[in-house]
C-alpha cells in the first residue's frame, strides 16, 4: 500500500494525511507528529480528526509533552498494555484458581453443583481478584446478598467453596492466602426424619402396590441398611459379598471404603432382582449408573400420604438409624459404623432417641432401690422386741 503523502501545517513536526472517516467515510484528516528524544527520532500518529477530535494544536501540545518527557511515547504506552496484560495473566485470581482447581479433580464429587455456585454467585462477584485482594468487607457483603434471597446453607456451600478454591491455591503454592477467615452462616442441616408404625406400614403397602421397577427396591434397600441414595446408584454386583454377608461401599461420602453387614431382608431383596446386562444393580439408562429417581420415589411417597418434606431414600436412611437408636440394643459407636459417618458428630443426631431407653433404666434402677428399701422396713418390722429384763440377768 503506498504511503500516502504528509502534509505539513503551521506547527513545526505536525502533519497529517488524508483518509476516510471510519463512521460515515467521508474525508478527514489523520494527524502525525515528528520528534527527536535521546537522539533518536520518532514518528507517531496523534490522532484522527473527527473520532479522536484532533486538531494540529493539540497535536502539536503532544508532541511537547514528549519531548518534555512528561508523556510517554505510543511504543511505551503500547509496551505499557502489554506488561500490564501480561501481569494479569500471571495473577493467580478466583476465577484461575478455579479453572486449575477443575483441571486437577475433574472426577471430584460434587463438581457438577461447585460449578453451578462458581458460576452463579462467585464469578461476577470477585472471580477477577487475587485471595490477597480479599477484604473481610467483600465476603461480607456477599454472605449478607445472597442470604436475601437463598437458603443459608446455600450460602454455606457457596463460602465453603470460595474457601476451597483459596485453599487449593495456597497449598499449590499459587499464591498467598487471605489474611481473615471467613464466616459461614450459621446452618441447622440436622434434620432428622422419622415414620410412625402406621406411615410405616402405609409406605410398604405403597411400595407393594408400585409398578416402577426400582424405586421400591431402592426405598427398601435404604430401609433394611441405611445406604445413602448415592451409594445405592453406585452399588455393583461385586460389591455384594453373599457368601460373608458384606456390602462393600465404594468411595462414600466420608471418603474410605466401608463394609456394612448384609442382613436378611436386604440379601432377599437383593437376591430377588433379576441379573441384567449392567454391572449396576440399580441401572440408570444404557446399562450405566443411575443418577436420578426422584419422581418414581415421590410418586410412592404421594401414595402413602407421606409428609411433603420427607425425602423418599434420605429419609429412610434416617428411618434405618432413628429405629437402632431408639431400641436400646445398639450403642452410638455400632451405630456410627453401620452408617459410615466420619465421626461421631454425625450420628449424634440420634442420641435424644435414647432418652426413652435411659429413662426405662433409671427408673427401672429407682424401682430396684425403693424395692430393696421397702423390703428392709418390713424386715425391721417383722423382728421380735427384745426382753430388757433378760439382759439384767
Amino acid at each position: 500500500m503506498p504511503v500516502l503523502e504528509r502534509i505539513k501545517t503551521k506547527y513545526p513536526g505536525v502533519t497529517f494525511i488524508v483518509g476516510k472517516s471510519v463512521f460515515d467515510g467521508r474525508a478527514e484528516r489523520i494527524y502525525y507528529i515528528r520528534y527527536r528524544k535521546d537522539g533518536k527520532e520518532y514518528e507517531e500518529k496523534a490522532g484522527r480528526q473527527f473520532q479522536d477530535d484532533m486538531t494540529p494544536a493539540k497535536a502539536a501540545s503532544m508532541r511537547a509533552l514528549r519531548i518534555q518527557g512528561k508523556e510517554p511515547s505510543n511504543q511505551q504506552k503500547r509496551d505499557q498494555q502489554q506488561t500490564i496484560k501480561d501481569a494479569e495473566k500471571s495473577k493467580w485470581t478466583i476465577e484461575r484458581l478455579w479453572d486449575e482447581y477443575k483441571k486437577l479433580n475433574p472426577n471430584l464429587k460434587g463438581m457438577v453443583s461447585d460449578k453451578n455456585r462458581f458460576d452463579n454467585y462467585l464469578k461476577s462477584n470477585m472471580g477477577t481478584k487475587e485471595p490477597r485482594e480479599l477484604l473481610p468487607l467483600d465476603v461480607a457483603r456477599l454472605r449478607i446478598k445472597l442470604l436475601k434471597k437463598k437458603a443459608p446453607a446455600t450460602v454455606h456451600n457457596v463460602l465453603e467453596l470460595l474457601r476451597r478454591i483459596i485453599n487449593f491455591g495456597i497449598k499449590q503454592h499459587l499464591c498467598p492466602g487471605i489474611s481473615f477467615k471467613i464466616e459461614m452462616p450459621y446452618v441447622n442441616n440436622l434434620k432428622t426424619e422419622d415414620l410412625s408404625p402406621a406411615q410405616l406400614k402405609t409406605l410398604i403397602e405403597a411400595i407393594a402396590a408400585d409398578t416402577h421397577p426400582q424405586a421400591g427396591n431402592l426405598m427398601k434397600m435404604a430401609l433394611f441398611t441405611g445406604m445413602r441414595r448415592g451409594e445405592l446408584f453406585k452399588l455393583q454386583r461385586d460389591h455384594i459379598d453373599f457368601d460373608r454377608g458384606i456390602i462393600l461401599i465404594k468411595d462414600p461420602k466420608g471418603g474410605q471404603d466401608q463394609k456394612i453387614p448384609l442382613n436378611d431382608p436386604a440379601r432377599n431383596l437383593l437376591e430377588s432382582i433379576p441379573r441384567g446386562e449392567s454391572q449396576y444393580v440399580f441401572p440408570g439408562r444404557g446399562t450405566k449408573q443411575r443418577t436420578d429417581i426422584n419422581k418414581a420415589v415421590n410418586k410412592i411417597k404421594t401414595d402413602a400420604g407421606l409428609p411433603k418434606d420427607f425425602r423418599p431414600l434420605h429419609g429412610l436412611r434416617h428411618v434405618y438409624a432413628s429405629m437402632l437408636a431408639s431400641s436400646g440394643e445398639v450403642d452410638m459407636y455400632t451405630l456410627q459404623k453401620l452408617l459410615t459417618h466420619k465421626n461421631p458428630q454425625m450420628t449424634q443426631r440420634y442420641a435424644h432417641l435414647r432418652d426413652d431407653v435411659m429413662r426405662r433404666a433409671s427408673d427401672l434402677a429407682g424401682k430396684i432401690i425403693t424395692e430393696a428399701a421397702t423390703a428392709n422396713k418390713e424386715d425391721d418390722a417383722a423382728e421380735p422386741a427384745t426382753d430388757a429384763g433378760a439382759d439384767k440377768k
